[in-house]
């Protein structure tokens, strides 16, 4: 974007924030559509072609300079791409973010689906399924750190372009190999219309006062205990007590004869509202990941890189989360959780939300290792008098490996953990939407670290004059005070998890077991 297409820094920035905010978002429609109207299988497929055909836009327009903005010189001002360059360019960044989206909204509940739930062999092996499907997006992610950018430094962007559109052409038959033996869910309708008529009955029934079956329904309930929740394997005869005002949408006369709701439906729905606010807390994880992954690579830039002969680009700091997440996911599938279905005599051990809040507790401690980092950073900087200087400071960047270790781990508990939770949990007709949250959070937590940057800039300007967030290099800006923030909105977020796993309530056996 910004040595070939000349987009400025902020520009530039803003086009990659916007890209992967955009392809994670997508997720969703990847796992409305998998539920909705196709299966798991063909939105893959679908997707995965789709991804291809973007990549080859974007490989084509990188080896053809007639494609690209002429190169910029002493005699020539740098031209940013428009026209038809950049509706190229942009053509391409976008189906990529459609099929990326479509893969991670179907491939993880595809998975998911081949192994029998009704089983402990069964629901442990879907278990390790999702730990080592993480497992394999870090891997993929370790070798597009290391040797694809490696290739497109030394050997041209056509080539990096070149490699991931040989990659995902070469998932394709790979996944068709198993087509013999894939179990396939099949489709249900649009679990967003069942959402939408409970809720929108639920409203209109309640100004209606037309619901007498419903209201002696609810009248009785509170004389007798609730029912358990049901899963969509089994139907109720009475709504439970849980998300009451939904209840209404259960009428023998609605406000309207096409928003007629079954009691399934009902608990259904409150089945996924009820996954909202575990969804929501995770959110700031997400939002410390992207903090750390922009400014941790400016601290790194400003540190000693040099491993023996050998100069480590910052851009490949990535590796550190990477290399922890690949080496956890098996010590923790083969090791912690067998140790801890022996101490806890469950089938689990570590059960879901367990799972996550561990994430999130971790996420508490990689940020305040940041801001001592920095504060070490900053102190080296002041010894030796090279805050105004744009030399390399006489400290190794493997202090910063600190806080990727711990925000590594995070990653991994929270992300298998949520992915699982949301399959395992959610209505059968909604698995793969509800399991598209897990991306969506991603995102959300992107587009939420631009707000904060601009809120705590445009705060500390005001009170202080002095943004902590700006300055000549970054030895002027306050980064620790930021990360102590980022701390601080951490541990309340845990706080406010901790409130909605306390309160939450399994549906499934898998979970409680």
């Amino acid at each position: 974007m910004s040595e070939y297409m000349y987009f400025s820094p902020s520009k530039s920035a803003n086009s990659v924030t916007n890209f992967m905010g955009t392809a994670f978002l997508l997720a969703l429609l990847g796992g409305f559509l998998s539920d909705a109207f196709f299966t798991t299988y063909y939105i893959y497929l679908i997707s995965a072609l789709i991804e291809f055909l973007g990549l080859v836009i974007l490989t084509i327009q990188a080896r053809s300079s007639s494609l690209k903005p002429q190169k910029c010189d002493l005699n020539m001002p740098c031209e940013q791409v428009h026209g038809a360059q950049a509706a190229m360019l942009f053509i391409g960044l976008y189906l990529v973010a459609l099929g990326v989206g479509g893969i991670k909204g179907s491939l993880a509940p595809h998975g998911a689906e081949q192994f029998d739930e009704s089983t402990p062999r069964g629901r442990k092996h879907r278990s390790t399924f999702f730990n080592y499907f993480v497992f394999c997006l870090s891997f993929g992610a370790l070798i597009a750190v290391t040797f694809v950018v490696w290739i497109e430094d030394n050997k041209g962007w056509q080539w990096g372009f070149g490699i991931s559109t040989f990659a995902i052409f070469l998932s394709i038959p790979m996944f068709l190999s198993g087509s013999s033996f894939y179990r396939n869910k099949i489709p249900r309708g649009s679990p967003l219309t069942t959402i939408s008529k409970v809720i929108i009955a639920a409203v209109l029934n309640s100004s209606s006062n037309s619901s007498k079956n419903s209201s002696t329904v609810i009248a009785s309930m509170t004389s007798s205990p609730s029912p358990p929740v049901p899963t969509s394997k089994s139907i109720e005869t009475a709504p439970s007590r849980s998300l009451s005002f939904l209840n209404r949408a259960v009428s023998d006369t609605p406000a309207c004869g096409a928003l007629k709701c079954t009691v399934q439906q009902v608990e259904e729905v409150k089945i996924v509202m009820k996954l909202f606010p575990i969804f929501a807390c995770t959110i700031m994880l997400n939002c410390c990941l992207a903090q750390l992954n922009t400014f941790s690579v400016h601290q790194a830039a400003s540190m000693n890189t040099q491993v023996g002969s050998l100069k480590v680009p910052p851009a490949s700091l990535p590796v550190f989360p990477v290399v922890f997440i690949m080496i956890l996911a098996p010590v923790y599938d083969h090791f912690i959780i067998p140790f801890a279905r022996r101490v806890t005599k469950t089938e689990m051990g570590i059960s879901h939300l367990q799972r996550i809040g561990i994430g999130l507790f971790l996420s508490i401690v990689a940020m305040g290792i940041a801001a001592l980092v920095e504060i070490k950073r900053k102190r080296v900087a002041t010894d030796s008098g090279l805050i105004d200087s744009a030399q390399p400071l006489p400290i190794t960047f493997f202090w910063i490996a600190f806080q990727y270790l711990f925000l590594g781990s995070a990653d991994l508990f929270v992300l298998a953990g949520l992915l699982e939770f949301c399959f395992s949990e959610a209505p059968v007709s909604m698995r793969s939407l509800a399991t598209s949250l897990s991306w969506a959070s991603l995102a959300i937590g992107y587009y939420l670290s631009s707000v904060i940057v601009s809120i705590v800039n445009r705060v500390t300007g005001i009170s202080t004059n002095k943004p902590w967030l700006a300055g000549r290099n970054l030895n002027h800006y306050h980064l620790d005070r930021f990360y102590w923030l980022m701390c601080i909105l951490s541990a309340l977020n845990f706080m406010h998890y901790l409130f909605w796993a306390t309160k939450y309530k399994y549906t499934s056996v898998t979970s409680r077991r």
